[in-house]
């Protein structure tokens, strides 16, 4: 079993940056991908980034890129989600997931095995 839990959420002001932490525990070893989501009210999931554990390879939403960066820390466990020039459009629920197996990693959330708890983030013009 994995448990995944996520932290770092929180309000800002448009233009500043939020950290955002995945803390994984249990069969680690077993993680393929590690993958960041949101959701905003009224809307679906969709995928904001996505982390390959054995050689850090990412993949990014299109929304996202060259303002968000994902990263890992492999002796504490941990991915990071790092939010550059936050904007009110990015304001939603964030949660971490995890894929066991092998290959690429996606964005789409029916890809993944298990999710934490979700972590607000909440950004005003």
């Amino acid at each position: 079993q994995v448990q995944v839990v996520p932290s770092g959420g929180g309000s800002v002001q448009a233009g500043g940056s939020l950290r955002l932490s995945c803390v994984a525990s249990g069969y680690t070893s077993s993680i393929n991908c590690m993958g960041w989501f949101r959701q905003a009210p009224g809307k679906e999931r969709e995928g904001v980034a996505a982390l390959k554990t054995l050689d850090g390879s990412t993949w990014y939403a299109d929304s996202v890129k060259g303002r968000f960066t994902i990263s890992q820390d492999n002796a504490e466990n941990t991915v990071y989600l790092q939010m550059n020039s936050l904007k009110p459009e990015d304001t939603a629920m964030y949660y971490c997931a995890y894929r066991r197996g092998s290959g690429w990693c996606s964005l789409e959330q029916y890809d993944y095995d298990d999710w934490g708890q979700g972590t607000q983030v909440t950004v005003s013009s």
